[in-house]
């Protein structure tokens, strides 16, 4: 019975946590009003093999309207229709232009140095860091540096809104802000004087451009494969203020296609905090199952079984209700189905088999794959601060 109150609390306590952040979260406003003078953007996109997507995102982008901007689309060595499609486009709008990636050279992983090499070509004040499969509204540009200025962020990121095509990607993909919300207290990180990290979402990193160089631009996690987390902690450590927003309005972004892609993304990620705290992996792993998973359980026994108390089973009751509330909450925010939250343990005990399989590559040396690259533990992708 202890034990039950005690999860009951808990919960009630994450609940609180995710109010507050969705309570303090910003979004920018479609009646913002462009800076005079304007300053110049430039929207940097790093692109392997994006055939897909990259045509959507830069016909978004071309319908912005924001009046000074400019869009780098970098070809890293793609294998497919990716130059060719941007190559098109940017025949038809000088706004647009293409760069030819250059060959990976040792000690970097590729998304950052694919991002350091559009960093050098970029003419802007503001440095505007998106991924491929990412969409936007054409107000955009405008709403979100205005936020920028007022926050006075060196970097701004967020929560974008997440598509999910099919049954099992609405039953997984939208776990990723329920934790990332649940779990980190943002309305405090963000609300400190003293500039602390807050939470990066590779999709959309805006820089001002003296911060970004400030740091030595994607050069300082140049051996990074969680590089958007290790680019927030760089910001904050030089002194400067890394917001986190709701971009939903404003960002569309198709993240994964497939469960395959899912798994392999995920897997990326958390062998890569594995690699950096795996005893902290193993913490979260038991709290997701004692307060996300376990309930469901008791519920099953005591309904099947029958053997315990009422006032036992209200508990585990109350416990459920209050996590169904919480996704609930953040299924709404960001306009993911419903049908998300109806099957959260198969969801959370899916990221909970990741870990245990990343956590077991790990162990055994095997490498870790992403962008048909593949970076072996000997490499030190995911060495720590301190040893830098």
């Amino acid at each position: 019975m202890l034990y039950q109150i005690i999860i009951v609390i808990g919960l009630a306590l994450f609940m609180v946590n995710l109010i507050l952040n969705l309570r303090n979260l910003r979004k920018p406003s479609a009646d913002a009003k462009v800076p005079q003078p304007p300053p110049l953007i430039s929207v940097l996109i790093p692109a392997r093999n994006e055939e897909h997507n990259i045509r959507t995102c830069l016909e978004s982008l071309q319908k912005q309207d924001y009046p000074s901007f400019e869009i780098l689309v970098l070809d890293d060595s793609s294998e497919d229709n990716t130059n060719a499609m941007v190559s098109e486009i940017a025949a038809k709008d000088t706004r647009v232009k293409l760069i030819p990636g250059q060959p990976l050279p040792e000690g970097w992983t590729g998304k950052p140095f694919a991002c350091q090499q559009l960093a050098r070509k970029a003419r802007g004040s503001w440095l505007l860091f998106v991924d491929a499969d990412t969409v936007h509204a054409p107000h955009m540009l405008r709403s979100v540096l205005a936020l920028a200025i007022e926050l006075k962020t060196s970097l701004l990121s967020g929560f974008d809104r997440l598509v999910a095509d099919t049954l099992p990607l609405k039953v997984v993909m939208p776990l990723m802000y329920f934790i990332m919300l649940g779990w980190a207290p943002l309305w405090w990180i963000q609300s400190s004087n003293k500039p602390k990290p807050s939470i990066a979402i590779g999709q959309f990193l805006l820089f001002s451009r003296e911060a970004y160089w400030h740091i030595g631009g994607h050069e300082a996690v140049k051996n990074r494969i969680v590089e958007d987390l290790w680019l927030g902690t760089e910001i904050a450590r030089r002194g400067g203020r890394h917001i986190a927003i709701d971009l939903s309005p404003v960002v569309t972004c198709n993240m994964y296609r497939t469960l395959r892609e899912v798994w392999d993304g995920l897997g990326k990620s958390i062998y890569a905090v594995i690699a950096m705290a795996p005893v902290g992996i193993v913490a979260l792993v038991g709290i997701a199952y004692l307060f996300y998973i376990a309930p469901f359980f008791w519920l099953w026994q005591g309904l099947i079984l029958g053997q315990e108390s009422f006032l036992w089973l209200g508990l585990v009751i109350t416990q459920i209700t209050i996590m169904l509330f919480m996704r609930w909450m953040v299924d709404s925010r960001f306009q993911i189905s419903g049908v998300s939250m109806w099957f959260h343990p198969i969801g959370f005990i899916f990221y909970v088999f990741n870990v245990v399989y990343s956590a077991l590559r790990w162990l055994t040396g095997a490498p870790v794959t992403w962008k048909e690259r593949s970076y072996p533990k000997e490499s030190r992708v995911e060495e720590t601060l301190t040893h830098r």
